[in-house]
C-alpha cells in the first residue's frame, strides 16, 4: 500500500496539539464567566490531547518521503473526523449535550460550517460551550489544516497536497510560490475580516461575546448563534446589513482579496466567477423582494428588501443565519431559496455547495453543446477569464456534479427510513451536503434536527464532512483502488 505512515501519524499529533490550543480560548471564556463545570470538561480533553500530541511529535520523526496525493487525502479525511470526535467531547463531558451522537452531530456541523443543530434551547448552554460551538466555524471555515500547513515546513512536512485535498473548488489557485506563505496570507485576510466585523457589530449594539459568536458564524459561513431566533434576536437593521455584507464577502474567493490588494480593486470585478456570484445574489434578492412586497409577507418595502438580501446571502454562502422564518414565505420564494442550496459560494471561499465556478463552467458547456449542434464543424473552447479549461477539469466538474446529485438522493433515501415527509428529508440531505444549515418543514429555520434517529444523525454528520471536503476526499477512502493502487 506504501502509505507515508510517519507523516500521517505526525500530522495527527500536530492536530491534537492544535485542538488542545484552540480549546484554551473557551477555557478563558469559562474562567471569565465562572463556569467551573465547563472548564473541567475542556481540561479533561486538553490534557490528553496535549500529552499524546507531544509524545507523537517527539517520538515520530519527520519522514524523508514527500506526501503524495493518497497520503494527503487520508490525512485530511482522518484529521476532520478526529477533530470532530475530539471537539464533541466537551459538550458530552459537561452534560449540556448528554448524548454523544448529538454532540458529534453538533461538532461536525460546526467544523464543516453547516450550522444545522440538534439543540432545542440554545440559550441554556454555558457561555464557554456556546463560544466553542461557534469557534469551530472559524476553525473549519478556512480549513482545519490550512493553519497547520502554515507551520508544517518548520516541522519537516510539506503541505501542497494537503491543501489541495482540503480547499474547496475544482482547482487550487496558488497566490504565492510557497504554500505556507499562501496559508499565512489567507489567515491574515481572514483575521482582518474577523476583527473588522466584531468591531462593527459592537458599534451596532452587540456586546463582545455576541459580536464574536456571530462573527465566527459569518466569516466561517457557519451560522451558529447563541440565540434560538438567530440574528432576528437583535432586531437591528444595521447589524443585519453588516452580517449580510460580510457573508457575501466570505462567500467569495479569498484569493481575490490578495490579488485586489496587489493589482487594484478592479481586478476583483474582472473575475468571471465573482461577477456571476454577485449577479445571482442581486437577481434572486430582487425576485424575492418583489414577491414579498406583492404578497405583503413582510411589512414595508425596506424590510422586504433587507429580509430578501439577508436570506439569499445566508443561503448562497451556506451561512444559515436567519432573520425570519422563510419557511412561511410564499412558495415562489422558497423555490428560489431551495435552488440556492445547489449553488453555494465561490471556490477557495469558506462557503459550501457545488460552487459558482462549477455552475459557470457547466453553463458554458451547455452553450458549447448548443453551438456544436448548430455548427458541427465549429471550434469552440470553454474559457474562463481568458484561460482555456482543459478537458480533464471539465470532466472532473461533470463527475463531481453527478456524484453530488447521487449522494444527495442517496442520503435523502437513507434518512427517509425514519419516516417524515419528503420535503423534510430532501432539505435535510441538501442542507447537510451543501453545509447550509436549516432547511424546510421539520428542519426549517425555527426547527432543528433533534427528531432524527441516531443512525440518521451519524449519516448526516458524515454527510456534512463529506460535503465540506467536496465528496471525493472522503468517499475515495471507500474505494478498493485507493487501498490497492496496483489493482
Amino acid at each position: 500500500m506504501d502509505l507515508n505512515f510517519k507523516s500521517i501519524i505526525r500530522i495527527i499529533g500536530i492536530l491534537l496539539l492544535l485542538t488542545a490550543g484552540c480549546m484554551m480560548l473557551p477555557v478563558a471564556v469559562g474562567v471569565f464567566y465562572g463556569e467551573i463545570d465547563s472548564i473541567r470538561a475542556f481540561v479533561r480533553v486538553i490534557f490528553p490531547c496535549a500529552i499524546f500530541g507531544i509524545a507523537i511529535y517527539i517520538g515520530v520523526k519527520p519522514s524523508e518521503k514527500n506526501i503524495q496525493n493518497r497520503d494527503g487525502y487520508i490525512i485530511v479525511a482522518l484529521c476532520w473526523i478526529v477533530a470532530s470526535l475530539l471537539g464533541a467531547l466537551p459538550f458530552f463531558i459537561q452534560g449540556c449535550i448528554p448524548h454523544y451522537v448529538d454532540a458529534f452531530f453538533e461538532t461536525c456541523s460546526g467544523f464543516s460550517t453547516t450550522g444545522s443543530s440538534i439543540l432545542t434551547n440554545v440559550e441554556a448552554l454555558p457561555k464557554s460551550m456556546l463560544f466553542w460551538r461557534s469557534f469551530t466555524h472559524w476553525i473549519g471555515g478556512m480549513g482545519i489544516l490550512v493553519f497547520a500547513v502554515a507551520l508544517l515546513p518548520t516541522l519537516g512536512i510539506g503541505g501542497q497536497t494537503i491543501v489541495s485535498a482540503e480547499t474547496p473548488g475544482p482547482t487550487l489557485s496558488k497566490i504565492t510560490p510557497k504554500m505556507s506563505d499562501m496559508a499565512k496570507t489567507l489567515y491574515i485576510i481572514y483575521g482582518i475580516f474577523t476583527v473588522t466585523e466584531i468591531a462593527l457589530l459592537m458599534i451596532g449594539g452587540m456586546d463582545l461575546f455576541d459580536a464574536s459568536v456571530h462573527t465566527f458564524g459569518t466569516v466561517g459561513t457557519g451560522g451558529f448563534s447563541d440565540y434560538s431566533d438567530s440574528v432576528a434576536h437583535f432586531n437591528s437593521p444595521f447589524c443585519e446589513w453588516v452580517i449580510t455584507i460580510f457573508m457575501i464577502a466570505s462567500g467569495a474567493n479569498f484569493n481575490l482579496y490578495y490579488l485586489g490588494a496587489v493589482h487594484g480593486v478592479r481586478s476583483i470585478w474582472k473575475n468571471s466567477e465573482f461577477r456571476l456570484y454577485i449577479y445571482i445574489i442581486c437577481a434572486f434578492s430582487a425576485l424575492i423582494s418583489i414577491d414579498l412586497i406583492a404578497t405583503d409577507t413582510v411589512s414595508g418595502v425596506a424590510d422586504s428588501i433587507r429580509a430578501a438580501f439577508f436570506q439569499v446571502a445566508s443561503i448562497i454562502t451556506t451561512t444559515s443565519f436567519a432573520t425570519a422564518n422563510y419557511d412561511l414565505w410564499p412558495t415562489f420564494c422558497k423555490m428560489l431559496l431551495f435552488a440556492l442550496f445547489f449553488i453555494g459560494g465561490c471556490s477557495s471561499s469558506t462557503g459550501g455547495g457545488i460552487k459558482v465556478i462549477r455552475i459557470l463552467v457547466l453553463l458554458k458547456l451547455v452553450k458549447r453543446n448548443i453551438t456544436l449542434k448548430l455548427h458541427p464543424n465549429a471550434l469552440y473552447n470553454i474559457k474562463v477569464d481568458g484561460n482555456k479549461i482543459d478537458s480533464d477539469t471539465i470532466q472532473g466538474i461533470a463527475s463531481f456534479t453527478f456524484l453530488y446529485a447521487a449522494v444527495f438522493f442517496g442520503v435523502a433515501a437513507l434518512i427517509s427510513l425514519d419516516g417524515g415527509d419528503i420535503i423534510t428529508n430532501l432539505s435535510a440531505a441538501g442542507t447537510c451536503l451543501g453545509n447550509i444549515g436549516p432547511g424546510f418543514a421539520a428542519v426549517g429555520p425555527s426547527m432543528n434536527f433533534a427528531a432524527f434517529s441516531d443512525m440518521s444523525k451519524w449519516i448526516l454528520s458524515f454527510t456534512m464532512i463529506a460535503g465540506r471536503l467536496e465528496l471525493f476526499t472522503l468517499l475515495m477512502l471507500f474505494s478498493r483502488r485507493f487501498w490497492n493502487p496496483y489493482r
